[in-house]
């Protein structure tokens, strides 16, 4: 695999932001702390892949959680050309980020759900005014609408950084970077591996 540098930092790290504010707590911490951001923050942008590998981006709320919240569920339209992308690349990022400068992404792998139990359990009548209703009886955006979907993301990895200061306390710590050129510990950047996300799936909670 490739890489890139364009520096020689000797035994100085790289990245001080990033080693001032890794955090590193246990499984439990790190997975609660990220789905009670996305759950606060609700929209987030679905990247998915398409023909050629060109990537594309779409707003999407949350609609739902599962698998001890690190499946995220959206409904969608199933004639939209992001179904298209998921049907031919399963491999999907979704990113959340505030204007705080908070952010997460979760790289996973996505599939299109159409059983209507599934579509009926998380179904919303705000549906209706993205969907809109054709007037032929069945396409009205309803739960029984076949164009209504729900795309389940699977978590792969993650990572993100949420503030662990309030914004009077992570200007002052901007404002000493600036002076003093010390990176601001403002924020717990934190990573949920592959194997820690299989674990935490399968585990009882």
């Amino acid at each position: 695999m490739a890489t890139f540098s364009n520096a020689d930092t000797g035994s100085n790290p790289a990245d001080p932001y990033v080693q001032a504010n890794t955090q590193e707590p246990d499984l439990k911490t790190k997975v609660t702390d990220l789905v009670n951001f996305a759950d606060k923050h609700k929209f987030c942008m679905l990247t998915t892949v398409q023909h050629g590998g060109l990537l594309a981006s779409r707003a999407m709320a949350l609609a739902a959680k599962e698998a001890n919240g690190l499946d995220l569920l959206f409904h969608t339209n199933t004639e939209s050309g992001k179904t298209d992308d998921i049907a031919n690349d399963a491999d999907v990022n979704v990113a959340f980020i505030t204007p705080s400068g908070e952010w997460a992404s979760i790289s996973g792998k996505a599939r299109v759900e159409t059983d209507r139990a599934e579509v009926k359990k998380y179904y919303s009548p705000a549906l209706k005014a993205w969907m809109g209703d054709l007037g032929d009886g069945k396409h009205d955006g309803g739960p029984e609408d076949p164009r209504i979907g729900i795309i389940r993301v699977q978590t792969v990895t993650a990572q993100y950084a949420i503030s662990n200061k309030g914004i009077v306390g992570s200007a002052v710590e901007f404002a000493k970077g600036v002076a003093y050129g010390e990176p601001p510990a403002v924020n717990k950047l934190r990573k949920i591996s592959v194997e820690e996300a299989s674990l935490w799936r399968s585990s009882p909670q």
